[in-house]
């Protein structure tokens, strides 16, 4: 039986192996799905063997919890226009093109769905939103020190309160997501976060203003 994919030119060793398996990996999700995903495809659409992959990874749950923590670590934006307004939306804007793509949508797919279950997707998942956190923190805490923010904001929480509604639409409504999804999430955000609502919790007291 032929493939309908083109043959695979081959690649060099190291960071380019590793970087065309990612890509193949993504690819051979978005086209079939987490269940028909296998070493064997992910390896032929990367023009490699596929001892090379199992060199470097010792299973495709390993394999593809590399290759989501990779795919979303690395384009998040930190945006620093000035404003917190304009920082959160461009934030959450991209959150929502990034997962209303098809690789986004087939990566929401795989790790609340299909591999969910597995201990290395969970872990990828953890690793992943909490530096999503990270890297945009200081966009929280330019803000509280411009004053534009009440002192005391916990940027974690700001931040999870802005990509909250979004997820909700993605992950259980089916909602449409679309800019304006984004921009009321930052209106949202910022009206919690002026009314002092979204400070950490101190022995035991609630996080009020």
């Amino acid at each position: 039986m032929q493939s309908d994919q083109p043959p695979a030119r081959p690649v060099g060793r190291g960071a380019k192996v590793r970087a065309a398996v990612h890509a193949a990996t993504l690819a051979e999700l978005v086209d079939k799905g987490y269940a028909a995903l296998s070493v064997e495809n992910v390896a032929q659409r990367a023009g490699v063997h596929k001892t090379t992959v199992y060199r470097r990874w010792k299973d495709r749950e390993s394999l593809l919890a590399d290759a989501l923590a990779e795919h979303m670590a690395m384009d998040i934006p930190v945006p620093d226009t000035g404003a917190i307004a304009t920082d959160l939306r461009a934030l959450a804007r991209s959150l929502v093109q990034t997962f209303t793509s098809p690789t986004g949508q087939a990566v929401l797919a795989a790790i609340f769905t299909g591999a969910a279950h597995l201990p290395e997707i969970a872990a990828a998942r953890r690793h992943v939103f909490d530096d999503r956190l990270a890297r945009a923190e200081p966009v929280v805490t330019r803000a509280v020190e411009r004053g534009e923010l009440p002192r005391g904001t916990d940027p974690a929480e700001l931040l999870k309160t802005l990509a909250a509604p979004i997820y909700l639409r993605l992950l259980i409504t089916a909602d449409p997501v679309d800019e304006t999804t984004a921009d009321q999430a930052v209106r949202v955000t910022l009206a919690a976060a002026h009314a002092g609502v979204l400070r950490p919790a101190h022995d035991g007291e609630p996080a009020t203003g």
